[in-house]
């Protein structure tokens, strides 16, 4: 975060956490993050406002907090929650110390120190529940509502980040059926042309810029436009949802939009990681606290993808054209055989989630 923000009075820092996530609204912070680090920095300060927790006996504020009150929290956390929890928890204090003595409202940073002997650290590739495709599939029958289904079932049969799925829009998706075709103007993009029943995904959407005519709440970090097939089952449910879609408040055509309280609005990250979090919690797949070993969340979906597309086809490329995340040389490969490499290795090989009498 840059220093460019003073503060222009001693009311506005009155509340340091308040000031800090305000700014935070500022910088692009998306609505789940913020409150992330509110829970997380709202925790801490009542740690410090408890004299009996705090290890001086008496209330104190944020910004005379010293490393020992620091240590003494991030102690407290220990056995509570996992230890790359600790860690990420520890991350999101330093960072509030750090913007804080940037912008002149703290005089130092406490959780230098701390940070420094910390043994926790955040788990960059954590080992996730392991769910077979027969398991995977049970769950899926139980979403009943068919743009759960679709939400879920797109997750899993293409591997997109959940801001990709949240930014398809209706030119992105080409789908062969006669009555969506009737009812909606899809999969017009030129990168569709001869690609029936796919998915385009596009690099190009970012927070906060204008694609498609419409301002984005989240971003894609594909590395290079992407074209996914589209195979019998995720052309049911896409099918099955387009057909009790809600009109779209947005220009932009979106693919998903919600159909409770923002109806017709863009479904955003929030609300498809709600859906998840909501299913996953009836089958003991989601606790509060819980970690990325533990939880089924929309990124869970992905690595659902990869493990078993990969093992299926042994063939680490194509995963890897699927999922974005690839060097240009390797894409370009599969850009250029699409047809012949990428969907004939794919429908061959992508696990089922349905019935077979869906």
């Amino acid at each position: 975060m840059g220093t460019e923000t003073t503060p222009e009075d001693s009311e506005e820092t009155e509340d340091p956490v308040g000031y800090f996530l305000q700014d935070l609204v500022f910088h692009g912070k998306t609505e789940r993050t913020r409150q992330s680090y509110e829970r997380v920095l709202r925790r801490f300060e009542s740690f410090l406002a408890t004299p009996e927790a705090n290890p001086f006996g008496q209330s104190i504020l944020p910004a005379d907090a010293t490393h020992r009150h620091c240590m003494a929290w991030v102690h407290t956390l220990r056995g509570d929650v996992e230890s790359s929890t600790v860690a990420t928890y520890a991350a999101y204090l330093h960072r509030f110390y750090a913007y804080m003595t940037q912008v002149g409202v703290f005089e130092s940073n406490p959780m230098t120190l701390v940070m420094e002997e910390m043994d926790e650290t955040i788990d960059k590739d954590p080992t996730r529940r392991e769910i077979d495709v027969p398991t995977m599939r049970r769950f899926v029958a139980d979403l009943g509502h068919p743009l759960h289904r679709a939400v879920v079932v797109t997750l899993l049969k293409t591997g997109m980040r959940v801001g990709e799925l949240c930014n398809l829009d209706l030119r992105d998706v080409a789908l062969t059926h006669t009555d969506a075709e009737r009812a909606y103007e899809l999969g017009n993009r030129a990168e569709l042309d001869g690609r029936p029943d796919s998915i385009f995904v596009s690099p190009d959407p970012s927070f906060g810029k204008s694609t498609n005519g419409e301002e984005r709440t989240a971003s894609n970090k594909r590395k290079r436009a992407t074209v996914v097939p589209i195979d019998a089952e995720l052309k049911h449910v896409l099918v099955r949802w387009l057909a009790v879609r809600p009109d779209a408040v947005s220009p932009a055509d979106p693919l998903f939009v919600g159909t409770s309280d923002r109806w017709g609005e863009r479904l955003d990250p929030e609300s498809v990681r709600h859906i998840v979090e909501m299913h996953a919690r009836d089958w003991g797949w989601y606790r509060t606290g819980g970690g990325a070993s533990e939880n089924v969340t929309p990124h869970y979906f992905r690595h659902f993808f990869t493990t078993h597309l990969r093992d299926r086809t042994g063939d680490r490329g194509i995963v890897k054209y699927l999922r974005g995340d690839v060097a240009d040389d390797i894409i370009d490969t599969y850009t250029h055989n699409w047809g012949d490499k990428v969907r004939e290795t794919y429908e061959a090989n992508i696990y089922s989630l349905l019935p077979a009498s869906t």
